[in-house]
């Protein structure tokens, strides 16, 4: 139906590529500099949440500017793998709630993450 908008496959992809790195650089940098306090909310050793947050820093810095884009790229859908598994074994979150935030924002970022996986960065680098 829009076959015209086909060739202009790479700037979506790249508009996907920012959109995601942004949420979890958003995500990751706190990791970083409050890891012990976020250890307590989530429940998780301080040293993990660290490294969560160099993953999720380095990897999105990857998608963005498009180095080592696949393999960033499936790094960031194993950090949101084990987020959702979190979530609805050990927190018992539900996929949507009114009073919280479910695991559908997980899920939207794993198949962003495995678009990107599976279709590349595109041609365009920043």
């Amino acid at each position: 139906m829009f076959t015209q908008l086909l060739q202009y496959n790479d700037v979506g992809l790249l508009l996907l590529r920012i959109a995601v790195a942004s949420i979890f650089l958003y995500h990751g940098l706190p990791k970083l500099s409050r890891s012990k306090e976020m250890s307590q909310m989530m429940g998780m050793p301080a040293g993990m949440i660290f490294m969560l947050g160099i993953v999720e820093t380095l990897a999105s810095l990857g998608v963005v500017f498009g180095v080592y884009t696949q393999l960033s790229a499936l790094l960031l859908a194993i950090v949101m793998i084990g987020a959702m598994g979190m979530k609805m074994t050990k927190w018992n979150v539900p996929f949507s709630a009114v009073d919280k935030t479910g695991w559908e924002f997980d899920f939207i970022l794993l198949f962003a993450s495995i678009a990107i996986l599976l279709n590349g960065g595109g041609s365009i680098g920043l």
